[in-house]
This record gives structure tokens, sequence and C-alpha cells, in this order.
């Protein structure tokens, strides 16, 4: 299986993502947001966590108008897999792949620890290693996680099963907790906290490396 993980100027996960997703048993390849295509035979797209382009205008928005942009858009609408993760989670709802919207932190401060998730389901690639109501410790640092949609969407998020994580104990003010969202055909999934940050014990953790395996191992059935 081949993934391509996207750089923009001011990503600092990309080289961590990658390596989660070389961990896992993926080819990868590195891409630059200047490229108009992505290479031949990309099965996953990763968008990286970071500050793209300095978080000017909204977090995630410059990024969204790159050129490599409209790849990613055609790689979803084919029935692709994206993984966007932190920055990379901002980028997609602004590309319109995700619903929602990433609003300033609640407490107007930068969140920068290890937080409990609860996996919401598990139906999907992304979550299908994990058990439904499962406790995962995964890493977030950012400063514009509060996950904002109106409420005939959330009802339609709760009602499709499109949550794939919530907050143990919410520490950014996101609507019903919410940590990580899924696309209506369940390939794509935003989420605030870094999965690739807790993908070795040395580093304090491994429950992120499921995530990964699971995309492995769902992507080959698929």
């Amino acid at each position: 299986m081949k993934a391509a993980v996207v750089t923009f100027p001011g990503s600092n996960c990309d080289r961590d993502l990658a390596l989660a997703f070389e961990r896992a048993g993926f080819e990868v390849t590195r891409v630059w947001h200047k490229d108009s295509a992505l290479p031949a035979g990309t099965d996953v797209v990763g968008v990286p966590g970071g500050f793209s382009f300095g978080d000017y205008l909204r977090c995630g928005a410059i990024a969204a108008q790159s050129p490599i942009a409209a790849a990613v858009q055609a790689h979803a609408a084919r029935g692709g897999y994206v993984l966007g993760i932190c920055n990379g989670f901002q980028v997609l709802t602004e590309m319109r792949l995700l619903p929602g919207a990433l609003m300033r932190n609640a407490g107007l401060k930068f969140n920068c620890k290890t937080v409990e998730l609860k996996v919401a389901t598990t139906a999907s690639a992304f979550t299908q290693t994990y058990a439904k109501g499962q406790s995962l410790m995964i890493p977030i640092a950012h400063h514009d996680g509060n996950y904002t949609i109106d409420a005939e969407g959330l009802k339609r998020l709760q009602g499709e099963d499109q949550i794939a994580f919530t907050y143990g104990q919410n520490p950014n003010g996101s609507m019903a907790d919410i940590a990580g969202v899924l696309s209506e055909n369940r390939r794509v999934l935003g989420m605030m906290p870094h999965p690739e940050r807790a993908n070795d014990p040395i580093l304090g953790g491994n429950d992120g490396a499921g995530l990964f395996a699971g995309l492995m191992g769902g992507m080959a059935l698929a």
C-alpha cells in the first residue's frame, strides 16, 4: 500500500506521520504543496500537523488553496483514503472534505499534553483495531481545536456514526467532546490529537499505532 504525506510551509509533523505510515508497512512518498498531482497508485494521503502558512487568515485556509489541494480532493472523490491530523484536520475542513470547523480553544490557551480519547466507533478502517469505548492516551498540541458544527450537522454526525473519537475530558470546548470525525463514506478521517506521536513505547506510548495498522489492514481488504 502506498501513502503520500503532504508538506506545507510550516508543517512540523510530516516526518513523524511518514514514519508512522512506514512502521505500519506503507510505502511512503513525500509530496510538496506546490505539486499538482499525487504519486501514481497513492492509496492514502496524510495531511500532517503543524502551522501551515503560519496559520494566517484561518488555520488551514491557505493550505486548502495550494496546488496539491485539488489532487487531494480528487483522490477523496474517487474513494481514496485521507487522514488529516491537527492542522491537517483544519485543512480538510477548509477543503470541505469534512464538515464543521476548528475554532479557537475555549480557554484561549495553547494545549500541549497527553489526553484520554474514547473510541466512538469501530466502523472504519481507521478505528477497526480498537474496541468501541476503548480509552486511548494520545498527545494534543493545538490552539484552535474547538470543533464546531451547527445543530443539524451534529445530529447528522451522531445519527450516521461519523464521530470517530471523543475526549475523555474536553480540553478545548469542542461540541459533544468531539476529537475526530469521519466523512460520509468513512474513508476520510480528521482528528486533532496526534496518533503518530503515540506510535512507540519509547516515546511514551503506542496507542496510536492501531490506527495505522488498522488502516493498512482495512485497505488491503477493501
